[in-house]
Parts: C-alpha cells; structure tokens; sequence
C-alpha cells in the first residue's frame, strides 16, 4: 500500500488561502479504472482512492503513515514567488 503525502494547493479560483496549512495523506490507485458498461464512466473496485485524510503538519502525516506501515512519499511544495508589480507598470 503506497500513498503520497502534500501539501494542499492555493484554490486558483479565489484569493483566499484557507486551509492551504493542511497536509494530506492520499492513496494511489491499487487497480486501473475501467468504464462501466452501462453508463460509460470510469470507476474501479478501489475504495481506498476515496480515501483522502488531512494532517496540521508534515509529520504528523510522516508519523501516522509509519506506524500505519504505509509506504509514503512526500511531495515537497514548491516555495512562493511573487511578482510585485504596479499597475502602472502594465502602461510602460
């Protein structure tokens, strides 16, 4: 049982940056989704793909996936750059 642990993302559609401290611990696909053949859409048998648990902090997630005996990477987050600008720059 593998799984990846991240930080959850920035929404790109609001200016917010609630609950973007949280760290998540999400299971990778034990099996490939397949079409239903009634109704076309794509599923498998895999429940623990629906599992998607949140942690405070980094090892708090490392901590429980050790003594879980799941086998956990941690993706690392990429570091902010921001591009100060003004608005009349846009004009030069």
């Amino acid at each position: 049982m593998s799984a990846r642990i991240y930080q959850r993302p920035k929404n790109p559609m609001q200016s917010g940056r609630a609950q973007t401290g949280q760290w998540l611990l999400e299971f990778a696909p034990a099996e490939a989704r397949r079409a239903d053949p009634l109704m076309g859409w794509a599923g498998s048998g895999d429940t623990q793909a629906q599992v998607v648990l949140s942690f405070a902090s980094q090892a708090e997630a490392v901590a429980y996936a050790r003594q879980c005996g799941i086998d956990a990477r941690v993706h690392a987050v990429p570091p902010r750059r921001l591009k100060l600008q003004a608005y009349a720059d846009n004009f030069r």
